[in-house]
């Protein structure tokens, strides 16, 4: 977790830079004057948990997306890291090569053993060239798929950590079947027989989140976003600009409280005041609580009986009128 002096800050969050500056500041001053400061230090604390809240309370779309994609917020391995002992990565698609981009393994979680499969963004520039920013190449798919298989023949449940700007566009991926790859997982995914878990804890783009996102429950974290497109694409094609994004983001109704009203998911995760960032343990904590109790409700289930309910609850999904 990056300390106070290394933390990065959004544009809203400069209130808390500067309370957290005054503390600093303090501190130096009690260090110099040996006089206490220590009640004035306490006051500024509770002043920045009670500014991360109201702050939190009351976020625009766009905002969300923007604490979605923060510098400091953890990706798949704090959260694989963080929650589960024994951690076993296992590499490679069997046919092309290893996609950095996707990681999976098994792990043990709270007693049980589960795969855990996710998208991995890099933490600097030289990680994020490796990982390709989240954005996996069809080998990523074909690796994640192999992975949920394995967890299929051990008859371990699957949990898969969204957070991915959009399966990689390249012209290299397109020739090697991405679209191929991700239709491929949806079909498998909504026939596996043991319990698969699908969390968005960043972003939730496109065919890039389906193609690991099929499953018996899908949930949120609460500062994450989910739908068909970015809002600066969406922005880019709609108005020939992305300067409308903050529109775009609104209008695509891409939050999860959104996503939950249209039953599109099945539960918002709650995260640490302020979001995910200020506190990597908190987070994963309040993320493994939450799967603790789904993966022993969808154990009790048969393997027909989840993968028919799968089916229907993908089937119910959108509006439409016949006309």
């Amino acid at each position: 977790m990056p300390t106070n002096a290394n933390r990065q800050f959004l544009d809203f969050e400069k209130p808390i830079k500067e309370l957290i500056d005054a503390i600093e500041t303090s501190k130096n001053q009690q260090k110099k004057s040996n006089i206490d400061l220590s009640m004035q230090i306490t006051a500024l604390e509770t002043q920045i948990l009670e500014k991360r809240k109201e702050i939190t309370d009351n976020l625009s779309s766009w905002q969300r997306v923007q604490l979605s994609r923060h510098p400091d917020r953890p990706y798949t391995m704090k959260y694989i890291t963080k929650m589960t002992d024994d951690f076993v990565e296992l590499f490679g698609d069997r046919n092309v090569k290893d996609d950095k981009a996707m990681v999976g393994g098994f792990a043990s979680l709270n007693g049980e053993t589960v795969m855990l499969i996710g998208q991995q963004k890099g933490i600097n520039t030289k990680m994020r060239q490796m990982r390709n920013f989240g954005m996996a190449n069809p080998e990523g798919y074909r690796k994640a798929l192999r992975l949920m298989k394995l967890a299929e023949k051990f008859n371990k449940p699957v949990i898969t950590l969204i957070d991915t700007p959009g399966a990689f566009p390249g012209l290299e991926a397109e020739e090697r079947g991405q679209g191929e790859a991700i239709a491929r997982n949806i079909y498998e995914m909504i026939r596996l027989k043991v319990p698969v878990i699908c969390v968005i804890i960043g972003e939730g783009a496109s065919g890039g989140a389906l193609g690991i996102g099929v499953g018996d429950k899908v949930f949120m974290m609460e500062n994450t976003w989910y739908t068909v497109i970015s809002p600066e694409s969406c922005s880019s094609i709609l108005w020939r600009s992305w300067d409308k994004k903050e529109i775009a983001a609104e209008q695509l109704r891409l939050t999860a409280d959104k996503m939950k009203g249209f039953g599109l998911i099945d539960g918002i995760i709650p995260e640490p005041t302020g979001g995910a960032h200020w506190d990597y343990d908190e987070a994963a904590q309040k993320l493994k609580d939450y799967l603790i109790p789904v993966i022993q409700e969808l154990k009790q289930k048969s393997a027909e009986q989840r993968v028919n309910e799968r089916i229907e609850k993908f089937g119910k999904m959108g509006f439409w009128e016949e006309v």
